[in-house]
């Protein structure tokens, strides 16, 4: 399995959903860099699960343990492991699925694969995986930001059909993190919580849009052809579970624009290049021109329901199937955070690797 991403600011996570751990290995850190682990559990406080009435009621409190890689506060250069205990997994709730395949699950695509699955809580297919990517998340974002000034913020564009309206240069973390569902359009937030509620109450879920802006980002991270920064952007996002759409800028929007419509013109600011308009996104050419980076990402219906639905066992037999547990009938205003860490992993990698190209 493939677990690590990056090249020089490299992510490995470990864990299973119902094992007795889950975390991370991040490589690649430069050294000297202040890092507490309140720097990291302030990040897995917005990601882990129980926090609203309207996420999965799995009481987790995510505390995370720094293993290595820090001495004295600071960061060492050498592999730092983080680790997160399992307390509250309920493995019962799914003894009677091991023998069947959910719809919309891994569990037959896993079983095709290897042979064999673990099938308490969906073990690596599950979104508890996601710890390792947003506590590194954390330290790749205190690195840009220490470099940079650069900072991320994701929020929840859309559930459903519910839309929200927000000015995507100015919006703040604050903003996001206002409400329960992660949504800055207050008026919007009212009616996606009661939707995700009117979901849940009846056995299924929603899915939606969460879009996410990297600000302070400096011209010159990426590279041409293969390497393209939107591209490492598309499968860092899309390897998120439940994700099925990624945008960047205009995204699929643009195609209903001309050229002369689309195209951002330059000007000069203060000796410094910029661009009128930002339909590009704040890539040209795979790599970054100095303006805001915009992505969104759709994630699909989680696919855990309550309800009554069609299926077959392990050999192919027939079968009605409904779902126990705890999960969230929505995943996006979870997905918040972790959208941001996986910006943030991207940025983080190429900003080492054009250091090492260009020395700067």
């Amino acid at each position: 399995m493939a677990n690590t991403f990056g090249q020089l600011f490299r992510t490995t996570t470990w864990g299973e959903s119902h094992g007795d751990a889950i975390g991370v290995i991040v490589d690649g850190c430069p050294p000297q860099m202040k890092l507490d682990v309140q720097d990291i559990q302030k990040e897995l406080d917005r990601r882990r699960p129980g926090q609203s009435e309207i996420s999965t009621q799995r009481k987790e409190g995510d505390q995370a343990e720094i293993l290595s890689g820090i001495f004295e506060g600071k960061t060492l250069g050498t592999p730092i492991m983080i680790g997160v205990w399992n307390r509250d997994a309920k493995s019962k709730d799914y003894d009677h699925m091991k023998d069947k395949y959910r719809p919309s699950h891994a569990d037959y695509s896993y079983d095709a694969k290897y042979g064999i699955r673990n099938w308490k809580g969906g073990g690596r297919a599950s979104a508890r995986e996601t710890i390792g990517r947003v506590a590194s998340g954390a330290i790749a974002k205190k690195f840009l930001f220490q470099e940079f000034g650069l900072e991320i913020v994701a929020y929840v564009k859309q559930i459903w059909e519910i839309q929200a309206n927000i000015d995507i240069d100015v919006v703040t973390q604050d903003d996001v993190e206002s409400n329960i569902v992660r949504c800055p359009d207050q008026d919007i937030a009212i009616r996606m919580i009661e939707r995700i509620k009117e979901a849940r109450k009846d056995g299924d879920s929603l899915g939606g849009i969460v879009e996410c802006v990297a600000r302070n980002v400096p011209p010159g991270l990426g590279e041409p052809v293969f390497d393209k920064l939107e591209a490492d952007l598309a499968k860092a996002v899309l390897s998120l579970p439940a994700c099925k759409g990624f945008e960047v800028g205009s995204g699929f929007g643009g195609v209903v624009l001309t050229g002369s419509q689309h195209n951002d013109a330059f000007y000069s600011e203060d000796s410094r290049i910029r661009t009128k308009t930002n339909n590009s996104g704040g890539i040209q050419g795979g790599i970054s021109n100095g303006e805001n980076i915009i992505i969104r990402a759709a994630f699909k219906p989680t696919a855990t329901i309550m309800k009554s639905q069609e299926s077959v066992d392990v050999n192919g037999n027939p079968i009605t199937i409904e779902g126990r547990g705890r999960h969230d009938p929505c995943v996006l205003p979870r997905a918040v955070p972790i959208v941001e860490s996986m910006m943030a992993l991207v940025l983080a990698d190429h900003a080492l690797r054009h250091r090492g190209q260009t020395g700067t």
